[in-house]
């Protein structure tokens, strides 16, 4: 049995996804560092613009406001988009500390 998120997609989909403007270096085993703009983001993971040299399933680790380093592994990209998994679900208090980091302006942040 494989360590690893355990959600599955359909799961990851229903999570609540707040709109963020946060540019963030990954790193890669491969290509080292790999600059990314997080347009989105749940506590199950995050969506990103721009294109990506990377194919579904290949990992990368961010560092997050609050959160720190969290690995990530990518779930689909399309048309310029792309939406990866976190390795494990980020904790309420931590989730909702990073999102009042990435989103100053409270009038952008969901309802709680």
């Amino acid at each position: 049995m494989g360590a690893g998120a355990q959600l599955t997609v359909t799961d990851m989909r229903r999570a609540a996804r707040h709109p963020v403007d946060h540019k963030v270096i990954g790193e890669h085993r491969r290509l080292g560092d790999v600059h990314m703009h997080i347009v989105n983001i749940s506590a199950h993971g995050f969506m990103v613009e721009g294109d990506l040299e990377l194919s579904r399933g290949e990992r990368i680790v961010i560092r997050l406001p609050e959160v720190g380093r969290i690995e990530a592994h990518l779930i689909w990209a399309a048309e310029g988009r792309a939406g990866f998994q976190f390795e494990r679900i980020i904790r309420f208090d931590d989730f909702m500390r990073m999102i009042d980091s990435l989103q100053p302006n409270p009038r952008l942040r969901r309802s709680r």
